[in-house]
């Protein structure tokens, strides 16, 4: 009954996403996937029709897809995006829960897509919403997550059946076979630093300590530090002396609580304790603390509940209270305080010098601590620094580096840095890699893909493509330079610059998407040359004229041999190779050679030792795929140039002028253009012959437009009302309209023997790889028709294969 029974524990880091293989739905646009997920915030689930990545991203995903975000904006909202669009945003459903898995249901049917809490599916209705223009092909499901790491387990595939609200009451839950102490301790090991991390680690700790306190009659010593003290409450403590704080009234477990609260936002303490903890809150003024204090203590008393029990309490700092004065960490500290003691050096322990400037500035080792792993252990694992208020930062951009201790104080982004896409936020980037910050990277990351363009690319990738961190930026660089290739190899020079790994990704991209393989060869030459200008491949082949591959190409000309083995050759006109196999190029660089000559050999003879080979594949994403399905379809190019290329309803693409017809005779009532794509069947339609070169010649022709090219594979044909049928005739392709290239020669073809049929024919060999503007079908014998011999009868035409 289910598809999916997973037994493993599978977390997914921030900007990911997993796919296994069998989270699949059985009907496409139809099916249910159950799954229990342990977040801080944003479980993400995505449906998508193929499979994604690993660092697939939502946000940048071009093809239809669903996205269902639970607990998103920091788990206040919950969200429905529609390829990257939001069409739900709502409050308070479904949100997700950081202590314990909790169990939820998407279910998607003809575009109803409906989410639920609780182990059954289509129990426990949250939310439903239904798409007005459904995608049905949605079948394959992707586990994703935000910011944060998301640990998910039990997750079901289901198919949606008529009967399925009877049928899932007798799912059965499949439980782990670990405990659920053992899975959440699974998932605090494997979730990032920056989660474990924190001042939660400087509780009651002897590290950076500057004060403490003597509590209790058997005085024990309690470590603290005055600057989170003094952010959170009015403790009285001074600035410049070690305090010391007696506390002979007050039971240790009661400060604990107390501590335990203002460093962790939670806190553990026995009913009979609470008003102790009231007192003692009240008179360091930690407000947030005293009034959950008296809350719990009014709703015990209401419920005639006796105080002086020995029952736990649990006191967590409420989220609602977590706005933007508090500390980021969600506790119980005042922001503004913080800023004002970064700005005024109270309570400070640290002088920070960064590079070569004279400019002190003045922190608290406490909180770089919190935030950064590698600043913790210089302070505490017996560096110099450890023991020094001093801390020089050498190679350390000075305004970038401010930003980051801003953002540790406050756990905002400086507006300057966010300000899209420049050298201060690169630099942020890369600082907070090095100091293991890891929300503040995290935030940058999220800037770079919300503001990448085919402009900005270059300079990224040669700043990011050594940080580890940063793959999924790296891989949406890739892909965007892939599809903007034209654009982002002639706009300026400055992809010369970027690592052989990165140009040979885009060399190899799936997305790769250009106009003409020459352009894909200018660009390996310029990058090989490392050139400092535009140019082509002419100016090259001057240029080794006077020269040698080895001092022109210099390091590089070992990649050269490799790239220009990514270029398909054989998708170039024969013309075109007969320049090169004439050039300086062919006779210096023995790669470059072969390759020519074996394009030519292809092209020529349709002999070649790999005709499996990509290079002999033209690229599918530079052209639309408009394949041949069955005879009289909608998948040709001439109906899709009536919808005005998928933008609009149908309309016959002569009339709105999409596309043009001529005929070897004059328009008449038989000879109508319109006709051939009108997609009515016609008794009469025909092209008269006229003579050239003198000879009869009866033909129609298509022309696609100025700015449309078509690699045809295929074409089909329909018979009008007559008995005149075609045995010899030619389907050609052309790029001007006068010069032609035969796509397909008919020598007696029996094909069409009935009147008003269909007939379509396939275009193979070398010549299916080249992109025409025009198509004829062309007779070159008489009909079978006795009387008008010379008459080509058909009343409709369609033509398919890669259209740009």
């Amino acid at each position: 009954m289910m598809d999916k029974k997973q037994k493993k524990f599978l977390t997914v880091a921030p900007f990911e996403c997993a796919w296994p293989i069998d989270l699949r739905f059985r009907e496409a646009g139809r099916g249910c996937v159950a799954f229990d997920a342990f977040a801080h915030n944003d479980v993400t689930v995505v449906f998508r029709e193929q499979v994604g990545s690993q660092h697939y991203h939502y946000k940048r995903d071009n093809c239809p897809h669903y996205t269902v975000i639970i607990g998103s904006h920091r788990n206040k909202r919950f969200k429905i995006e529609v390829d990257g669009k939001t069409v739900v945003d709502a409050a308070g459903v479904g949100l997700c829960c950081s202590s314990a898995f909790q169990s939820y249901w998407i279910s998607i049917y003809d575009g109803l897509i409906s989410i639920g809490k609780g182990r059954y599916p289509f129990q426990n209705l949250c939310f439903q919403w239904l798409d007005s223009n459904p995608n049905c092909s949605v079948q394959y499901v992707g586990l994703s997550s935000w910011d944060k790491h998301v640990g998910y387990r039990n997750v079901n595939v289901l198919p949606v059946t008529p009967n399925h609200l009877s049928l899932w009451k007798h799912v059965d839950y499949v439980e782990h076979d670990l405990g659920e102490d053992d899975l959440e301790q699974e998932l605090e090991d494997q979730i990032g630093n920056y989660e474990s991390w924190g001042l939660g680690k400087f509780l009651e700790n002897w590290e950076l300590s500057d004060m403490f306190f003597v509590v209790g009659k058997e005085e024990r010593v309690v470590p603290a530090h005055k600057l989170i003290l003094a952010a959170c409450g009015d403790f009285g403590l001074s600035s410049s002396v070690e305090e010391v704080v007696h506390l002979p009234d007050i039971s240790y477990s009661v400060l604990h609580a107390l501590l335990q609260y203002v460093y962790t936002g939670h806190a553990q303490i026995l009913e009979s304790d609470l008003h102790s903890l009231k007192s003692l809150s009240l008179q360091y003024k930690v407000m947030p603390l005293v009034k959950q204090c008296e809350e719990i203590l009014e709703r015990l008393t209401s419920n005639e509940q006796l105080v002086e029990s020995a029952k736990p309490v649990d006191i967590s700092y409420p989220s609602w209270l977590q706005c933007s004065k508090t500390f980021p960490y969600g506790l119980p500290i005042n922001r503004e305080r913080l800023e004002r003691f970064l700005s005024t050096g109270e309570y400070s322990d640290l002088d920070i010098y960064v590079g070569v400037h004279d400019l002190v500035l003045q922190s608290h080792k406490v909180i770089l601590g919190s935030w950064s792993i590698p600043f913790a252990k210089m302070f505490t694992n017996g560096m110099r620094e450890s023991a020094s208020s001093m801390v020089c930062l050498k190679d350390v951009p000075l305004e970038a580096f401010k930003i980051m201790l801003e953002f540790m104080y406050t756990g905002e982004l400086n507006k300057e840095a966010t300000d899209g896409i420049n050298t201060l936020l690169l630099q942020l980037l890369l600082l907070a890699d090095e100091f293991g910050v890891t929300l503040l990277h995290q935030e940058c990351c999220k800037i770079l893909l919300e503001c990448l363009s085919e402009d900005s690319v270059c300079p990224i990738l040669q700043v990011i493509s050594s940080v580890p961190s940063c793959k999924l930026i790296e891989e949406t660089c890739e892909r965007i330079f892939s599809m903007h290739f034209d654009y982002c190899t002639t706009a300026s020079i400055d992809f010369v610059m970027l690592d052989e790994a990165n140009f040979s990704n885009i060399l190899q991209h799936t997305d790769l998407t250009v106009t003409s393989e020459e352009r894909v060869l200018n660009a390996i030459l310029l990058w090989c040359l490392q050139a400092r200008e535009l140019y082509g491949w002419e100016t090259v082949s001057e240029l080794i004229l006077n020269s040698t591959p080895e001092i022109l190409f210099g390091e590089r000309l070992k990649s050269l041999n490799e790239f220009l083995n990514l270029v398909r050759f054989p998708l170039l006109p024969l013309e075109l190779l007969r320049k090169f196999e004439g050039s300086n190029l062919c006779q210096q660089i023995p790669t470059f050679d072969h390759l020519v000559k074996e394009a030519i050999r292809f092209l020529e003879f349709g002999v070649t030792g790999s005709q499996g080979s990509q290079k002999f594949q033209h690229r599918k994403s530079s052209f639309k795929e408009l394949l041949y399905i069955c005879d009289g379809d909608s998948n040709g190019v001439l109906y899709f140039a009536g919808t005005s290329y998928g933008k609009h309803q149908w309309v016959n693409p002569v009339l709105s002028k999409r596309v043009t017809i001529t005929a070897s005779s004059p328009i008449s009532r038989c000879t109508d253009p319109k006709v051939l794509v009108s997609r009515n069947f016609q008794g009469t339609s025909l092209a008269g012959p006229q003579m050239e070169d003198g000879r009869n010649a009866s033909w129609w022709m298509v022309d696609v437009g100025q700015d449309h090219q078509l690699m045809c594979n295929y074409y089909t044909l329909r018979q009008d009302g007559s008995r005149a049928f075609m045995r010899r005739w030619n389907f050609q392709g052309s790029l001007d309209g006068k010069s032609w290239t035969n796509l397909r020669v008919h020598e007696n073809d029996q094909t069409i023997c009935k009147p008003g049929q269909f007939a379509s024919w396939p275009i193979t060999g070398p010549n299916a790889l080249l992109p025409f503007r025009f198509f004829r079908l062309l007779m070159t014998a008489p009909t079978t028709d006795d009387t008008n011999p010379w008459n080509c009868c058909i009343c409709f035409l369609e033509l398919y294969g890669y259209f740009r």
